[in-house]
C-alpha cells in the first residue's frame, strides 16, 4: 500500500511540475521573461507563491528548471532530425541538425531568447543543475557529429602557433572537457561554427536584421556553406525539401 501511495504521490508531483512549467511558458511568450515571477507563476498554478516553493527553492530554480525543459525540446527535436537520417554522410547530419535548431528557433522565439538572451546565474552554472545537464544534451548533437566528421574525415585545422597563446591555452582546457575527442586546433574550429551559426540566429529570433531581411533564410543557408567549406564538405547537391545546396 505504502508503494502505490508513493507512486501516486509521485505522479501528482509530475503533473503539478508539468503545470507549473506550462504556467512559466504562458507567461513568457504572452507578457516577456520579465512576467515570469514565482508569484505569477502560482497564481497561473491556482496555488500560493509560499506553496511553490514546495517545488523550486527560489526563482533562480524556477528558471533553472523551465530553461532546462526548453533545452531538452529543442535538443529533441535536433536529435529527431539526425536519428531520421542515420544512415546518410555525416555532412548531411550535421546540416539537417542545424535546419533543425533554425526551425525550433523561428517558431518558439519567446523560449530560445530565454535560453540564449539571458545571462547564466551561479546556480545554473553547477554541474548538477538541470540547466546544465539539458544544455550538455543540446552541445552534444552538434559537437558528437563533429567528432564524428573529425574521426572519420578530419577537417582543415590552423597551426597551433598561430592561435594567440590566451585562446589556444583556453582550447586546451576545452578540449580536456570532452576527453580530448577534438584536440584543441579542431575544437576552434568547431566552436568558430558554432559561434557564426549561432550568431546569425540570435540576430534573427531577436529580430536585429529586419531592418534589412524580411526572410532569413537564404542568409541562413548561406551561412551553412560556409561551414560546410570549413569543415570541408564536398561536393554540392541541391536539397529537395527546401531547394538550398547542401554538401556530402
Amino acid at each position: 500500500m505504502s508503494t502505490q501511495t508513493g507512486g501516486r504521490r509521485e505522479r501528482l508531483r509530475e503533473a503539478t511540475l508539468k503545470e507549473i512549467h506550462e504556467a512559466a511558458r504562458l507567461l513568457l511568450v504572452e507578457q516577456g521573461s520579465a512576467a515570469v515571477t514565482i508569484n505569477a507563476v502560482a497564481r497561473q498554478v491556482g496555488m500560493s507563491g509560499p506553496s511553490l516553493y514546495h517545488y523550486y527553492a527560489g526563482h533562480e530554480a524556477l528558471v533553472g528548471a523551465v530553461t532546462a525543459g526548453f533545452f531538452d525540446e529543442l535538443a529533441a527535436a535536433m536529435e529527431q532530425v539526425r536519428d531520421a537520417q542515420a544512415d546518410a554522410p555525416v555532412g548531411e547530419r550535421i546540416l539537417a541538425v542545424c535546419r533543425a535548431m533554425r526551425t525550433w528557433a523561428i517558431a518558439h522565439p519567446a523560449e530560445f531568447g530565454w535560453i540564449f538572451a539571458a545571462p547564466i546565474t551561479p546556480l545554473n552554472r553547477r554541474p548538477d543543475s538541470e540547466r546544465h545537464r539539458a544544455g550538455q544534451r543540446f552541445e552534444r548533437v552538434l559537437r558528437d557529429l563533429t567528432i564524428e566528421l573529425w574521426q572519420t574525415r578530419p577537417f582543415p585545422v590552423p597551426d597551433p602557433s598561430e592561435l594567440p597563446p590566451s585562446l589556444y591555452q583556453q582550447l586546451i582546457t576545452y578540449s580536456a572537457t570532452i576527453d580530448n575527442q577534438l584536440p584543441p586546433e579542431a575544437a576552434h574550429v568547431f566552436l568558430s561554427c558554432w559561434i557564426k551559426l549561432y550568431g546569425l540566429l540570435c540576430m534573427e529570433v531577436l529580430r536585429q536584421l529586419d531592418f534589412a531581411y524580411s526572410d532569413l533564410e537564404p542568409v541562413y543557408e548561406e551561412c551553412l556553406r560556409d561551414l560546410t567549406d570549413i569543415l570541408g564538405l564536398a561536393p554540392v547537391r541541391e536539397n529537395a525539401q527546401s531547394g538550398a545546396k547542401t554538401r556530402r
